[in-house]
């Protein structure tokens, strides 16, 4: 794991850029802002650029946490329980907004129609209702490790996490592709179209409330992109799980997921991997204010279970998913600078 640590000397002026930058803006989700944090980027410091430019180009490691960011604990306010009661102005605007700057040094943050009503920036805290779930509001059960939108063609590059709570320690769990071994014949079995994986449950319906407030678009394309994660679920493309550079390969797998494969030579592949993420598998527990950046074509994620209290000081974080390529879905957004996929 790339370990970038802030000095004192770095987040000062990070603090007043932000500061700044909060002056013009009142959301992350507003389009102005949007549109100018690739700019507004290249105001962080120039190791924290360099560091991060390394990390996106050099594929040396799937993972990155960047720490020295303070957070203020009292000003930040309780954590929430859900992600659709959002006040605005929002108690961890700064927070936000250092976050997506980070964000937007390695792509560009986008968000799904389907998933969070729309937002861009995401809500991690456990909700009752989720606590058995296989869900990033889930707690008593283990997050099974995965590949953020395993399903999707237009999932994330990297999915990026801002920690800005965690009184228990909760690790977030991790596996790189670079720490599994494969014989011949199982490599070039895992190569073929032979799975089948399901759209994740906080892409259903049944968990969505409405879009958020300003975010337009037509109901019929709305209504289409919840059609489509039906189709999806209903009848699910056969993928491969390893795809690209064969001798140093991408990855997509999401076991929970997963639908057996129907031939037997499918189904011992996928239990040799599964067995051995399990054994590769390992965690790190974020403190307030690290931000953890994960390779979402070479590295898997999960969660450990912890025990929810739900009194406004449980495990809170913030969740990005940042694209290197925005032109990719052009046809899945209402105009070329929406960040929202339907």
């Amino acid at each position: 794991m790339l370990e970038i640590e802030l000095s004192p000397v770095e987040v000062e002026p990070i603090r007043e850029l932000v500061e700044t930058i909060s002056t013009y803006h009142g959301s992350v989700e507003d389009p102005d802002f949007l549109d100018q944090a690739p700019v507004y980027a290249h105001e962080l410091p120039r190791a924290l650029r360099e560091s991060l430019t390394s990390f996106r180009l050099g594929e040396v490691s799937g993972v990155c946490r960047i720490s020295g960011f303070p957070v203020d604990d009292e000003k930040i306010g309780p954590s929430p329980d859900g992600w659709d009661g959002r006040k605005v102005p929002s108690p961890t605007f700064h927070e936000e907004v250092y976050f997506f700057l980070c964000a937007s040094l390695v792509g560009d943050p986008v968000g799904w129609a389907t998933q969070q009503g729309g937002y861009v920036m995401h809500e991690l805290a456990p909700t009752r209702a989720h606590e058995t779930e296989q869900l990033g509001s889930g707690s008593a059960t283990v997050l099974t490790w995965h590949t953020e939108e395993a399903f999707h063609p237009l999932r994330a590059d990297y999915i990026m996490l801002m920690c800005l709570r965690n009184p228990d320690e909760v690790e977030t769990t991790f596996a790189s592709i670079e720490d599994l071994k494969f014989d011949e014949t199982t490599r070039q079995t895992l190569s073929r179209p032979l799975f089948q994986i399901l759209p994740d449950n906080s892409h259903r319906r049944a968990y969505q409330a409405r879009l958020r407030a300003g975010l337009v678009a037509p109901e019929t394309l709305i209504n289409r992109s919840h059609e489509k994660i039906v189709r999806m679920c209903d009848d699910p493309d056969l993928v491969p799980v390893l795809f690209g550079d064969p001798d140093s390969p991408y990855l997509r797998v999401d076991p929970y997921f997963m639908q057996v494969p129907a031939e037997s030579e499918g189904r011992d592949a996928l239990g040799h991997l599964i067995e051995q993420i399990d054994k590769a598998i390992r965690g790190v527990a974020l403190r307030p204010g690290d931000i953890i950046m994960l390779d979402n074509y070479r590295v898997v994620h999960g969660r450990r279970a912890f025990k929810a209290r739900y009194d406004g000081s449980d495990r809170w974080l913030k969740r990005l998913n940042v694209v290197r390529d925005l032109r990719k879905s052009r046809g899945s957004r209402v105009n070329a600078a929406g960040r929202v996929i339907f």
